[in-house]
């Protein structure tokens, strides 16, 4: 019998262990399947989120492209976008206007309701209280509550008077800033009409007014440059514009993003030095026709027969790091002949090849060229306001001069320039009048000079004449001074000589001023040009 206790009981005991050694087991593999779960759970999160980043680094990659496709897309449009937006420049756009605006008297409230006699009346005493005394202490009660009402009243009426006072003081300064408003508005209104009637009467102050307004209301990326000058010449009714152009960088040196995911980098896609410069001549060639269009396009009065166009960039030279401002693009157009362009059409570079403008070969280097007109915009407008004068018969007038006569003024005119200057014997000139050498000894050359003591145009054959002498001679400069004007075919064939320079009535009498110091008159003013419509 204990034998057979003994023999059950290691039966159990060899069952529990068994029992126990497979719970073991169970859990061991339970272990190890959930670990197996959160590696593979761990593994799947990394997985996703490597996706993302990738997902987020094409995304990346995507959206810089499309930035820089969005930048690309409006330079090849800034000619094209100029043509679709509605005139901002008018009398009607810039006229303001006054809304007067209604007094509110909520800021300052009054002094609230009045007072009230039942707030401050006793309350009257019963039958047993009058007989016990109550009726007189009543009658106490019912005095001192009158006075207070009294008191309350008379202070009510008074913050009533003050409150009045103080709205009808901030009414009359409210209507006081309403009329000031109205007046500054009137007094807008009046400058700016009289603008509009100066610019239509052709007055060089308010031309320019209204042309920097134009150019002003031009919209461009933000990234472009906005400042320009500009001056008006009521003579021949010519624009002389000068507009600062965005430097190189302005295009985008990526052509696009890619993400590699190898590497995992954005990787850049450079934009090929060609198409680089292409475009950037493209954008040049945009801005100036841009410039000239809009001019043209707001002045429906036909005021602007002419434009002459410089155009600058003001960078930093690779070779000197010094700022500088050379001019890319100079053209001379007219209303007529920019009217037949069909600009919408229009590839830019050539079309201002056909207006004959003259272009930097190598715009992206900075490679200067002369611009068809030189001038100091400021001294350009003084020269302008020399044209009605007052006291003519105590002035001298140049065409009155003989021929020696104004000829020697015009070699004194070049000494006090600061030039070594002599007059050529008459019969011996071969068509030079004076001949003038620079003291400069970075200069050092000799300049050709012919006065015209004119009263009428002088002929495009007359520059023609000077560009020979000039060649004959091998002189560095060819000047040739007019009491009168020049036809446009004249500027635009000495634009084109380079060595040619020529000096109206207008810019003669400024220059003796300045530098005879005498106040003197070219002669008659040359009719002012106006384009058949």
């Amino acid at each position: 019998m204990a034998q057979r206790r003994a023999n059950s009981w290691q039966a159990d005991q060899q069952r529990r262990q068994q029992a126990a050694q497979r719970e073991f087991l169970r859990q061991q593999r339970e272990v190890a399947r959930m670990e197996r779960a959160a590696e593979a759970d761990r593994k799947r999160q990394e997985r996703e989120r490597h996706q993302a980043h990738l997902d987020r680094q094409a995304k990346l990659a995507a959206d810089r492209t499309m930035q820089v496709e969005k930048e690309i897309d409006q330079l090849r449009r800034l000619l094209q976008d100029s043509l679709t937006v509605d005139l901002p420049v008018s009398l009607r756009q810039l006229r303001r206007t006054h809304k007067p605006q209604r007094f509110d008297p909520s800021p300052w409230p009054g002094p609230g309701p009045a007072p009230r006699w039942e707030d401050y009346a006793p309350a009257q005493p019963g039958a047993l209280a009058k007989i016990f005394g109550g009726g007189r202490r009543y009658e106490e009660q019912l005095a001192q509550a009158q006075h207070r009402f009294s008191e309350a009243e008379g202070s009510h009426q008074r913050l009533g008077r003050d409150h009045d006072s103080r709205l009808q003081q901030r009414r009359a300064e409210h209507q006081s800033e309403q009329n000031r408003q109205a007046a500054a508005v009137q007094k807008f209104n009046d400058e700016l009409e009289g603008r509009f009637i100066g610019y239509r009467a052709g007055d060089p102050t308010h031309v320019e007014w209204f042309l920097d307004q134009v150019l002003d209301a031009s919209s461009y990326p933000k990234k472009f440059p906005r400042h320009h000058r500009v001056a008006f010449r009521a003579t021949d009714a010519s624009a002389l514009v000068e507009i600062r152009l965005p430097s190189e960088d302005i295009v985008p040196a990526e052509r696009g993003f890619t993400h590699v995911k190898s590497r995992d980098e954005v990787k850049t896609l450079p934009r090929p030095e060609k198409e680089r410069k292409e475009l950037y001549a493209s954008v040049l060639a945009q801005c100036a026709l841009r410039a000239v269009h809009e001019i043209f396009a707001h002045d429906r009065d036909g005021v602007v027969d002419s434009v002459v166009l410089n155009g600058h960039v003001t960078t930093v030279d690779r070779a000197t790091g010094q700022q500088v401002s050379p001019c890319l693009i100079t053209l001379s157009t007219d209303r007529e002949q920019f009217d037949k362009l069909l600009l919408s059409q229009v590839d830019p570079t050539a079309c201002l090849k056909y207006l004959n403008a003259i272009v930097s070969p190598n715009p992206y280097d900075l490679e200067p060229v002369r611009p068809i007109v030189e001038f100091d915009l400021t001294k350009y407008r003084l020269m302008d306001s020399l044209d009605v004068v007052s006291g003519l018969d105590s002035r001298p007038v140049l065409t009155q001069l003989t021929p020696t006569e104004f000829e020697h003024l015009v070699r004194q005119l070049f000494e006090a320039i600061g030039l070594e200057a002599w007059n050529t014997q008459a019969s011996k000139d071969e068509g030079v009048d004076a001949v003038a050498i620079s003291k400069d000894p970075i200069f050092n050359g000799e300049c050709i000079i012919q006065a015209k003591r004119y009263t009428k145009l002088v002929g495009v054959e007359s520059v023609q004449a000077l560009a020979g002498v000039v060649e004959h001679k091998r002189a560095a400069k060819g000047v040739l001074i007019t009491t009168s004007w020049f036809g446009r075919a004249s500027h635009t064939f000495a634009a084109a000589h380079g060595r040619l320079q020529l000096i109206e009535g207008a810019e003669l009498v400024y220059l003796i001023k300045e530098h005879l110091g005498k106040d003197v008159i070219a002669g008659p003013v040359p009719p002012k040009r106006r384009s058949s419509r």
